[in-house]
C-alpha cells in the first residue's frame, strides 16, 4: 500500500512538473509583434494559388496612424506546416485605404492551411504607418486576431509567429 502510495505521488509530482513547464513556455513565447528580418515569402505555384482557400482578412488602422499613408503594405500569413498566403502592396494610395481609425477589408486567396498561427507586415515609405489589429477569417469560419498597436519598422518583416504555441495547445 505504501509503494502505490509513493508511486501515486511521484506521478503527481511528475505531472504537476510538465504542466508548469509547458505553462512557463507558452509565457514565453511573445504576444508582441517581432521583427524578424530573416522571413522569406513562400514560393507557390500559380495552380496552387487558383485552386486555394479565400481568406477574409479584416485590418483595422489605429488612431495614432498618420491620417492617411502612402506606404507600401504587404501581408504574410499562414500555419504551422508554411502554407501560406501572401498579398504584396494591399494599399492603395488613390484610395482610403489604412487610414486613421479605420477597418479595410480584403479577400485573399492562398493554400488552404490548418490553423493561422503566424502572421507577418511590411511597411515600406516615410509616413509611418501604424496597424490597430489584423483579424484573419478562414475559410472553415474560424478567425484569429493579431493585436499590434505599434509602429511597424520601415523596411523589415514584423509580426507574429505563434506557431509553437498552437502545436504545444494542440498536443
Amino acid at each position: 500500500m505504501a509503494n502505490l502510495l509513493t508511486s501515486t505521488f511521484s506521478l503527481l509530482l511528475l505531472f504537476s512538473f510538465v504542466l508548469s513547464s509547458v505553462a512557463d513556455l507558452s509565457l514565453s513565447l511573445s504576444t508582441t509583434p517581432q521583427e524578424l528580418r530573416s522571413f522569406k515569402i513562400q514560393d507557390t505555384q500559380e495552380g496552387e494559388k487558383a485552386s486555394g482557400c479565400s481568406y477574409t482578412v479584416k485590418i483595422k488602422t489605429s488612431c495614432s496612424s498618420p491620417r492617411y499613408t502612402r506606404d507600401a503594405i504587404s501581408i504574410a500569413f499562414g500555419d504551422r506546416y508554411r502554407n501560406e498566403v501572401y498579398a504584396p502592396r494591399i494599399d492603395d494610395p488613390s484610395s482610403d485605404t489604412f487610414e486613421s481609425c479605420s477597418t479595410d477589408t480584403f479577400t485573399l486567396q492562398g493554400p488552404c492551411g490548418y490553423g493561422v498561427c503566424y502572421l507577418y507586415l511590411y511597411r515600406s515609405g516615410y509616413d509611418g504607418w501604424v496597424p490597430s489589429s489584423v483579424k484573419i477569417y478562414e475559410p472553415s469560419g474560424q478567425a484569429v486576431t493579431f493585436y499590434y498597436d505599434t509602429p511597424i519598422p520601415n523596411g523589415v518583416w514584423y509580426g507574429f509567429d505563434q506557431c509553437r504555441q498552437a502545436t504545444l495547445a494542440s498536443t
